[in-house]
């Protein structure tokens, strides 16, 4: 089970958006990386093609798994994450800040 998902609420630790929050798009566990929506932007110059139009697109760059921390549910500030078995056997996510559950 990873400690950061796609759909998690996530805070920024280093780097040029530190403090800034935002939803994972999508994680790289090979690579240790994840997609932020609106964090780690980075302008490219794009070709025209049929389907898309040519210019300069911004869009997000991967961030670091350790430059980014989850947000606790409880009061919204960055926390670790740690693992606990329910009594009907089902692993989950804990947040160690305040000890809730973490859904997804």
């Amino acid at each position: 089970m990873q400690k950061i998902k796609k759909g998690d609420n996530v805070v920024v630790l280093a780097g040029k958006d530190k403090g800034r929050s935002g939803e994972v798009l999508r994680v790289m566990p090979k690579d240790d990386k994840a997609l932020v929506r609106g964090i780690n932007q980075i302008r490219r110059h794009q070709k025209q093609s049929q389907t898309q139009e040519g210019g300069i697109i911004t869009k997000e760059a991967p961030i670091h798994l350790s430059n980014i921390a989850l947000v606790d549910p409880k009061d919204g500030k960055p926390t670790r994450v740690g693992f606990q078995t329910q009594k009907d056997g089902t692993k989950v996510r804990v947040a160690k800040r305040s000890g809730e559950v973490i859904n997804g």
